[in-house]
């Protein structure tokens, strides 16, 4: 029978926010109780110190990256050894000696953190192609292990894709759609899968209704409402849109805006024109 993973409500909401250690953890003893999370919090340690000053196209420290990786790989529910190679899959480019994560952590860590950096995604099943590598989240093979902490990897650059020069975008994506999104459906992942192909297309095929209410446009919607109210909506509009990661989240807000901007209008004026009666 099919094995399906599904995400727990996601730490991370927006560009620019990453989950906080202490949810990482919490997220970690909700999923395996009787797990010591000393570990994953000396990971963290170990990922903050030699990850400190280095920062990501965004402006964000690279340490955010770090967690938001463990913290999908955790929403997956992988025990805390993977937890801790994710917090720490990128400290080979750092200046860590490399025998130390295996002192520090074990081999176990050591080697999963070595196959993410040499593992090639496109290896991997997809759907149609044979046998997957699905596995039970509780005790994950160790190709499962390494694929999740890829998956989780590509899925946070995707969410950040904005801040790479746009060229490099459309290649990123079109890998997403054609080899990663795929290869997350079968290993039973669907919904780190769908999440991937809807922001590997919004890159490939944006919809320019979906980017409607921004700019010129949005001040313009704005003009139908109240002077003294219009930065306030025009604020709150350009927050919410972008916070819809997805082409489609986008466009239906944006069409709600459009449709609902009258109405609103009449409502905000009512109150003044009763006093002028």
């Amino acid at each position: 029978m099919k094995t399906r993973h599904r995400l727990a409500p996601r730490l991370v909401v927006r560009t620019g926010t990453a989950p906080s250690l202490d949810g990482l953890l919490a997220v970690v003893r909700a999923h395996h109780p009787d797990a010591d999370t000393a570990l994953v919090e000396h990971a963290y340690a170990e990922a903050a110190f030699w990850h400190e000053g280095q920062t990501r196209r965004s402006g964000d420290p690279f340490i955010a990256h770090c967690l938001t990786v463990a913290a999908i790989v955790t929403d997956l529910r992988m025990p805390p050894p993977v937890v801790c190679a994710a917090l720490l899959h990128d400290v080979d480019d750092t200046a860590c000696p490399p025998q130390r994560i295996a002192d520090q952590f074990g081999k176990e860590v050591a080697d999963l953190i070595a196959a993410v950096r040499t593992a090639v995604v496109s290896a991997y099943p997809q759907a149609g192609q044979g046998t997957t590598p699905r596995s039970d989240a509780a005790c994950p093979s160790r190709e499962m292990a390494v694929l999740a902490i890829r998956l989780a990897d590509r899925l946070h650059n995707m969410r950040t894709i904005a801040f790479v020069a746009q060229t490099r975008q459309l290649l990123i994506a079109r890998e997403t759609l054609d080899v990663f999104a795929p290869v997350a459906s079968a290993a039973g992942l669907e919904t780190v899968g769908r999440e991937l192909q809807d922001l590997a297309s919004a890159v490939l095929q944006p919809a320019p209704a979906s980017y409607a209410v921004t700019g010129p446009l949005l001040a313009t919607v704005t003009l139908l409402l109240p002077s003294q109210q219009r930065a306030r909506w025009q604020e709150e509009w350009s927050a919410d849109l972008a916070a819809h990661a997805t082409r489609r989240a986008r466009t239906r807000f944006t069409l709600r805006v459009l449709l609902g901007a009258p109405r609103l209008s009449m409502t905000l004026r009512r109150p003044s024109c009763r006093e002028r009666r």
